[in-house]
């Protein structure tokens, strides 16, 4: 019997009136019915995060409590000006050994790339986090106006489909990694 993946969402933007919102709700919203996930969505706001990098904030550690507990993510990040945002690059960089050794997957938008510039470019940091991630993206071009605030999308087309599809790689890697880290810790690993 497979096991439950643990699943962490994190918000790649802060702003105000932030699309990420409702992309984010579509995806709960569609990985509602699926029992082998249980979701945690990760805000930076909920957070009150530094953009300094020492550590030394309270929120630090009750974040890093929540990225450790998952077992994959999903990142959900908007495109400005050809990569992702500073707000989510400070949450990367704020923690390191939560990441290891797990995969991530992307659900992207923005304007006609529908955010896979910001997409390659995170993959790029996270291979120096030592995390899996997927090839499979979800990602939406030109979004504006298509989700509702509670998350329903307007003319889905094959969104759906490729959710379903990253899903199922996202879970094989879940599947794969959680014993592995298990059975040999990541951080045992010698340099």
């Amino acid at each position: 019997m497979k096991e439950t993946t643990r699943l962490a969402i994190l918000y790649g933007s802060t702003r105000e009136g932030r699309l990420c919102d409702r992309v984010v709700n579509w995806v709960v919203r569609e990985l509602a019915n699926d029992p082998l996930v249980e979701i945690d969505r990760i805000d930076p706001l909920e957070f009150g995060l530094p953009d300094r990098h020492d550590g030394s904030h309270p929120a630090v550690e009750p974040l890093a409590v929540r990225l450790t507990a998952a077992d994959a993510f999903i990142i959900v990040t908007p495109e400005y000006n050809h990569s992702f945002t500073g707000s989510l690059k400070s949450v990367l960089d704020l923690v390191y050994e939560p990441w290891q050794a797990k995969p991530v997957a992307f659900v992207s938008y923005g304007g006609i790339s529908g955010g896979l510039r910001a997409v390659e470019q995170l993959r790029l940091v996270f291979a120096e986090l030592h995390a899996v991630t997927l090839r499979d993206t979800v990602s939406f071009a030109n979004p504006w106006g298509r989700f509702t605030e509670d998350g329903v999308l307007q003319d889905p087309g094959d969104a759906p489909q490729s959710l379903r599809r990253m899903m199922a790689r996202l879970h094989w890697w879940s599947d794969a990694l959680k014993p592995a880290r298990r059975i040999h810790p990541y951080r045992n690993i010698a340099a």
